[in-house]
């Protein structure tokens, strides 16, 4: 079913759903139009030689520059060459993808002053499979994306390059493989393709939709641990968490308990203490808190996604142009440093209660690193070493970047989000957080096996899961495959899948 394009309504799930599963997109007849009457005022007034920003003056700390008639027909092409200034290796395909839907979303407002055939360009490069070739780092997520975003313009004039069908190749000649006219960029089309944060925001959205669903794991495997340390359940009644009122706090109770229900531990027909320590008895408020900042970095990410990024702005209906700041990426770069250090927070919960199971002192009578032969073998001692290894990573990459600004252009963009380092940093955070989660999951699922109860129908489900990738830990053995092994689990989202057929939904 091919998504249509409004200029509304566009969710993370559906930048996922073009961006990473290559669903078809269709620009709807009324953005179409919205896109032509904006450029046919722009039109008159390039032919009325009113001063407009980026049309016809220079840009940044040249905007005082003004242009003349045929200097603006050569200025767009300029302005692509000089912002294609990024660095590093490729950025991976489905955050270019994102970040033209992103733009194309942009345009069928009606207020940038584009050519309908440079959106529909970029339309076709969409359901076609010809996707630019963008380096990793260049931003600084202000004046848009504006180095990436260049390397994407590039392509509407048949140059830069472009993956297609597997294959690296000099832009025209994936966009000719692919049957794509090259539009050129006219006045004002080149300035209209890049000045937004289209690529920082669609890389923020990919990432909330992957930290959903690894939050909704960390639940499950919080889950595992408190069955495998006798917890009381208690505290993770709902009632307790209406009381007090965060919503993220109420679903995070309420999806544990989905997982012990059916167990022992849940019916109380296992002694347990009175009070558990934070790492199990506070797990919903703190993991609740994630899923809070998820939910406000979600409803940033959503309007920004569905708003004009742009400069200048036009508005038909009045004859009107303002140049303004809606490039500033900071409204997505705030809430997404949020979002970095809430899930290192959950990480770190995480090794607390991995530590738990490790320790006899406070494992409730597991043998010490979860091995029958303690002294001869270790266990799994080194495994809390290398989630420690990559909390630590966690936790410096968690300082956030939207502080961090360094003044450009000679002064004339002397506060910039740097919201690409946040969205750069946050896959690191995450992927890191897959790690994490992976060895708690693994570390659990053994200690669940040296206990004779009946654990929780989704706890089981989880254990059973682990159990077709990973084998009990009988004797020691190179755990590095092990936990390379639990990371790509975790990131497949397997265990979640399976576990929701069995207790619903965890959401």
């Amino acid at each position: 079913m091919t998504y249509i394009v409004t200029g509304t309504g566009l969710t993370i799930e559906d930048v996922v759903a073009v961006a990473r599963h290559g669903k078809k997109v269709e620009l709807c007849p009324e953005a179409i139009e919205r896109i032509d009457k904006c450029r046919a005022m722009l039109e008159k007034k390039i032919e009325a030689n009113e001063i407009m920003y980026g049309v016809n003056t220079g840009i940044g700390e040249f905007s005082e520059v003004v242009l003349d008639d045929d200097q603006v027909k050569e200025f767009q092409k300029y302005l692509i060459y000089n912002h294609a200034a990024g660095i590093g290796e490729a950025m991976p395909l489905e955050d270019v993808r994102g970040a033209m839907l992103g733009r194309i979303n942009v345009h069928a407002h009606g207020n940038s002053g584009v050519r309908k055939e440079i959106t529909l360009t970029l339309v076709d490069m969409l359901n076609k499979g010809v996707t630019p070739y963008v380096c990793k780092k260049g931003s600084v997520g202000a004046s848009g994306d504006l180095a990436p975003m260049s390397q994407i313009a590039l392509l509407m004039m048949g140059e830069g390059k472009a993956f297609y069908e597997g294959e690296l190749l000099e832009g025209k000649e994936a966009l000719d493989r692919a049957g794509i006219p090259v539009p050129g960029l006219k006045a004002r089309d080149g300035l209209a393709t890049i000045n937004g944060s289209n690529v920082l925001t669609a890389m923020s959205a990919i990432l909330l939709y992957d930290a959903n669903r690894w939050l909704k794991q960390a639940e499950i495997g919080a889950a595992m641990s408190l069955e495998a340390l006798k917890a009381n359940m208690k505290p993770y009644t709902s009632k307790l968490h209406e009381v007090r009122g965060f919503a993220g706090a109420i679903r995070s109770a309420n999806a544990i308990n989905k997982m012990v229900d059916g167990g022992d531990l849940k019916e109380q027909r296992i002694k347990c203490k009175v009070q558990d320590a934070y790492s199990m008895r506070s797990t919903p408020q703190v993991i609740g808190a994630a899923h809070d900042a998820l939910a406000y970095a979600r409803l940033q990410v959503e309007i920004e996604l569905n708003g004009v990024g742009d400069n200048p702005i036009f508005f038909p209906e009045e004859n009107l142009q303002l140049s303004g700041a809606n490039f500033q990426g900071t409204p997505v770069a705030v809430p997404m440093d949020m979002v970095g250090a809430a899930i290192t927070m959950v990480s770190v919960m995480s090794e607390r209660r991995m530590n738990r199971l490790n320790n006899p002192a406070l494992s409730v009578g597991l043998p010490a690193f979860l091995t029958k032969g303690a002294g001869m073998f270790s266990g799994l001692m080194l495994s809390q070493y290398t989630a420690d290894m990559q909390i630590v990573e966690q936790r410096i990459l968690s300082t956030p970047a939207s502080i961090q600004s360094i003044p450009a252009a000679a002064d004339q963009e002397d506060f910039v989000s740097m919201g690409m380092n946040t969205a750069l940093k946050n896959i690191q955070i995450l992927d890191n957080a897959y790690g994490v989660l992976g060895i708690e999951i693994m570390a659990a699922a053994q200690a669940l096996d040296f206990r004779d109860y009946r654990f929780g129908d989704g706890v089981t489900k989880a254990k059973e899961v682990v159990r077709q990738y990973v084998e009990f830990l009988d004797i020691d053995r190179p755990l590095y495959n092990d936990h390379n092994t639990m990371k790509e689990l975790i990131k497949s989202c397997e265990i979640l899948e399976e576990v929701q057929k069995v207790v619903g939904s965890l959401e």
